[in-house]
């Protein structure tokens, strides 16, 4: 059975070519977790963390909308994957501070809930960026594969052949 390799879609966003994956999985985990952790510090003490949690869910519900809409296609001005991943990196650091702060801070349970679901997301999006990175690793590599192939064959037309 030969999977066939697709342009990934927003999720893991634009033109990188990997094998068949759903973002759309990878973005509800996101949307789900960072909805959750904005609901617990909406009812702790420490609700001055609740708008990171909030900003992450708009823009994870903006990639998936990105996504459903295809504008990755559309504007093509954007580099979507260096964006995806520095979103996702933001989040993973955002979201360990505020989780140890409230977790270490703030007595009651629904920081602590926050805080558990904050180290969560952290995870989340860690391995999310993790992915994202391996994607654009691969994806430059090949494309410096074949730069360098194409720089070598100029190379040697261009090249003295008679020089002795």
């Amino acid at each position: 059975m030969s999977e066939t390799i697709a342009l990934l879609p927003v999720g893991h966003l634009g033109i990188i070519p990997t094998g068949p994956q759903d973002p759309t999985k990878s973005y509800s985990a996101m949307d789900g977790l960072s909805f959750i952790t904005f609901i617990c510090y909406v009812a702790s003490s420490a609700s001055a963390f609740l708008m990171a949690p909030l900003l992450e869910f708009l823009l994870a519900l903006y990639f998936l909308f990105a996504d459903a809409m295809q504008l990755n296609d559309k504007w093509q001005g954007l580099f979507w994957p260096m964006m995806d991943f520095l979103r996702c990196v933001t989040a993973a650091l955002i979201y360990f501070a505020i989780s140890i702060t409230a977790v270490a801070k703030y007595s009651d349970g629904a920081s602590k809930a926050a805080g558990v679901f904050g180290f969560f997301a952290t995870i989340v999006f860690a391995i999310d960026f993790y992915l994202i990175f391996n994607d654009m690793a691969k994806f430059l590599k090949q494309g410096d594969s074949a730069d360098e192939t194409t720089a070598d064959k100029a190379e040697e037309e261009n090249s003295d052949s008679d020089s002795d």
